[in-house]
């Protein structure tokens, strides 16, 4: 980073990161005819730019590797977005090196200038909003709505973790003890490994690098294999935006192999992961093996997933209740950990609310995403086999009454049609088992008490939703229905950035909700000084 930039950033700091209140970042309209031409214009551009070769970059240093990772266009495999280099296990050394070597420097530069980067990082992102939309139409296949706010969810990261940074570096003791003067600072703890998933490839990924650097902390991201490029443009971003070397050393690679390896490092202070239960447990679990020269016990900072639940209550507005559900269950395919795979309704209105809920659903469309069709692909050819067999399963569980079919392409996508499952018992797998794709169980409950026994009766406890007219039941449920983010009359999915600090219980990981007051203290440790005065 050159001294102006440092200079540039420094002097955007006070007036940005600490008088500006902080606001979540707009909606684009693109029913606009100027917001539709200029993703029209981003989707031309970004297709120029397709198939290009990135490196890994260690210590401000770009390095190639024999092997390569390939990123696909899951509307069309055959379109190749970005060819990336694959770190093995013997590079992990390499990157912790890079990282251990900035963090003194950087773990002492004073937090507005830290702050200052993400706020620098923040306008850039908003002022390439319609480009970096295109990527993840791209790369990942959602349509233009979902990247919206998968970009937007960037940009409020960036600002509110800067703010945070700011509040926690003001922190003060409760009280000032008599005769003493009291300080508590929040510091960073060291070296971290960033394991960001593929379904919010820009807001998750950034969200961790950056919450975990704006403390100080330096990091090692392994972006997942099914959406690097996305990954290696905002590191190329950081750096424009004033990045030292080495704080953040991106090094695609296989979990199995540099994964593993990063989380092993006896140097490794910390893993931040987002993605399926099964390795974030496995995580977990290496991470508690204390290895040789290891002075600290390893953080994990974990979400896994969940099975997510609407209830639908006998007096609930159908209509909304219906728009909820399928809001919640079809947007970006099913893909989110967040997403509604149990309705859960009343016996008096169920059969209502499945001829409502079949109707709405054969409306919507599924195919290229960069037409802005509603559902697009999965992510890949695993992701559509696993659906696939999901699907098989639940036509021995339950009724059809949408779906339970793919779609074929002349580009070979992979395109499942959204497929709901009636009359589903709580016990069988569809009701159990993340599927993670365009699958929604619907179950029948004979009354509250009943509804809500069904939705906790998972592994998981993530998010929820009840819709209700009556004040008593919601009331029962937000004490009663166990996730970390509950929604009354409302969708499950969509968490916003400061007002739903996102984060779930059980097995969906260590509720660290993202986006809140607390999730800076995750990568962070407090040291309390008392000096004696007078």
């Amino acid at each position: 980073m050159s001294a102006m930039a440092t200079a540039d950033i420094i002097s955007d700091a006070p007036q940005h990161g600490a008088l500006t209140p902080f606001v979540n970042e707009p909606f684009l309209d693109f029913t606009s005819a100027e917001n539709k031409r200029a993703m029209e214009n981003a989707l031309a551009d970004v297709q120029s730019m397709l198939g290009r070769e990135y490196d890994l970059v260690i210590g401000g240093k770009r390095l190639r590797t024999e092997g390569k990772i390939v990123s696909i266009n899951p509307g069309r495999p055959t379109q190749v977005i970005g060819v990336h280099q694959r770190a093995e296990a013997d590079l992990a050394a390499k990157a912790m090196e890079a990282a251990l070597a900035a963090f003194p420097a950087w773990s002492r530069t004073p937090a507005p200038e830290r702050a200052a980067l993400l706020f620098r990082a923040a306008d850039l992102v908003r002022q390439r909003k319609f480009e970096f939309c295109a990527w993840l139409v791209f790369e990942v296949g959602k349509n233009w709505g979902e990247a919206d706010a998968d970009v937007g969810e960037t940009i409020d990261f960036l600002e509110f973790y800067g703010r945070e940074a700011l509040r926690l570096d003001a922190a003060t003791t409760p009280i000032q003890f008599p005769g003493e003067r009291n300080q508590l600072r929040y510091i960073p703890l060291g070296v971290g490994a960033i394991i960001p998933p593929w379904n919010f490839p820009f807001a998750i990924m950034a969200g961790m690098t950056s919450a975990a650097i704006v403390c100080g902390n330096t990091v090692i991201l392994k972006p997942s294999v099914d959406a690097p490029t996305i990954a290696a443009r905002f590191v190329s971003l950081l750096e424009e935006a004033g990045l030292p070397d080495g704080v953040v050393n991106l090094c695609q690679g296989e979990g199995p192999g540099f994964g593993s390896a990063i989380v092993a490092h006896p140097q490794t202070r910390f893993i931040a992961f987002t993605g399926s239960k099964a390795v974030g447990l496995e995580i977990h679990e290496n991470a508690a093996r204390t290895q040789p020269e290891q002075k600290f016990i390893k953080r994990t900072i974990l979400e896994m997933g969940g099975k997510d639940a609407i209830i639908v209550d006998g007096d609930a507005d159908l209509d909304a209740a219906v728009e909820g559900v399928v809001a919640s269950a079809f947007g970006f395919n099913g893909q989110k950990c967040s997403a509604c795979s149990r309705a859960i309704v009343d016996a008096g209105i169920y059969d209502t609310f499945c001829d409502r809920l079949q109707a709405r659903v054969a409306r919507i469309e599924t195919g290229d995403p960069e037409k802005n069709v509603y559902t697009g692909p999965v992510i890949s050819e695993k992701a559509f086999k696993k659906v696939v067999d999901y699907i098989e399963i639940g036509k021995k569980e339950g009724r059809l009454l949408n779906g339970g079919v793919t779609i074929k392409t002349p580009e070979g996508g992979y395109y499942i049609q959204p497929t709901i499952f009636a009359d589903v018992s709580p016990k069988a797998r569809i009701a159990q088992e993340e599927i993670f794709g365009p699958v929604l169980a619907v179950i029948k409950s004979q009354s509250f008490d009943e509804a809500l026994t069904i939705a906790n009766d998972t592994e998981y406890g993530l998010t929820g939703s009840v819709y209700s007219s009556s004040r008593h039941k919601l009331d029962r449920a937000r004490e009663e229905f166990h996730v970390g983010n509950l929604y009354f009359n409302r969708k499950s999915t969509g968490a916003m950035v400061g007002a739903h600090p996102f984060g779930g219980f059980n097995m969906s990981g260590t509720d660290s909700k993202a986006g809140g007051p607390d999730y800076l203290l995750l990568f962070t440790q407090a040291k309390s000084i008392g000096e004696k005065v007078g």
